[in-house]
């Protein structure tokens, strides 16, 4: 029972048990700009499958963040989240320690991927969207599919989760843009040799959005089933508000409810683009204050 007078708030901190508190249990840093969280979060990681997503909302003026969940723990009850430090909120999300408590964790939510036995499936990841291809790609060679994955990065130190890949992935293919790492060049471009070298009966892409629209028009001419995770502006991950709201095959989905996923070939990329960037004056404004050690 809440210890306040009626009439006066009370703290949910004191109506929630310590074993269901999402405490964060371990920090890694994989990349300057990349962060690793495994958090404790009982509830979640029971029910999480591969595709899904939580809302992770930081404090009372913070951002509600849409974030997939890269991997889980049933037994510990623990669940892994990667995120990039590029904006306002994962900027502070980053500034929390391990043994500090995420004061909002809402999930799983949105639909789970498709998993079943394909034949030769290629999962492709694009810089942190290889943490959400990784329970995906697991999933699809669980389920009997010659999997072939392909991490794609800008630059060496912004390719994560190679040697887990590996380790259950039929082949790995490694690209950066600079030739850092790897071979050099996009992961459109090894995609296509597989294409042309053998029957591809599956194709899932989870990244920037430039790189998944390449993806899909690389697949579209082969007639090659090919799913995309969207990452469209999302508030309250629940349907309600309609901000995530994309052009699927000439209808309107809901990104947070309908999805993540969806075909590729019939996404409208050129809205999706528009939209993504209706804010980005906003948000640049913001990331600089909060760079700067500014409230505003």
């Amino acid at each position: 029972m809440c210890s306040k007078n009626h009439g006066e708030m009370c703290n949910l901190a004191e109506l929630t048990p310590d074993s269901l508190k999402n405490t964060i249990v371990h920090k890694e840093k994989l990349s300057p700009v990349l962060t690793l969280f495994e958090i404790r979060a009982p509830l979640i990681a029971n029910s999480a499958k591969a595709g899904q997503f939580v809302i992770v909302w930081t404090g009372e003026h913070g951002e509600r963040l849409p974030l997939t969940v890269s991997d889980w723990d049933a037994a510990n009850g623990t669940i892994t989240l990667i995120f990039q430090e590029v904006g306002r909120g994962t900027i502070e999300l980053g500034r929390f320690e391990v043994g500090d408590e995420i004061p909002s964790l809402a999930g799983p939510l949105g639909q789970p991927t498709e998993i079943k036995d394909f034949g030769t499936a290629v999962a492709i990841g694009g810089g942190v969207g290889t943490a959400i291809a990784r329970p995906v790609a697991k999933a699809l060679k669980d389920a009997g599919n010659e999997l072939i994955t392909i991490v794609g990065a800008r630059e060496k130190s912004l390719i994560i989760l190679e040697d887990e890949l590996r380790s259950f992935s039929d082949e790995l293919i490694v690209t950066t843009d600079d030739g850092s790492y790897g071979r050099k060049g996009l992961v459109t471009e090894p995609l296509k040799e597989l294409l042309d070298s053998r029957k591809i009966d599956f194709v899932v892409a989870i990244g920037p959005l430039p790189m998944m629209r390449a993806v899909a028009d690389t697949t579209k001419p082969y007639g090659v089933k090919t799913i995309v995770s969207l990452d469209a502006i999302m508030i309250d991950g629940t349907g309600m508000c309609g901000g995530c709201r994309v052009t699927v095959g000439g209808k309107t989905k809901f990104t947070c409810v309908d999805g993540p996923d969806f075909d590729a070939h019939e996404v409208d990329w050129n809205e999706l683009r528009a939209r993504k960037a209706f804010y980005f004056e906003e948000e640049s404004k913001d990331r600089q204050a909060t760079l700067a050690g500014g409230d505003e």
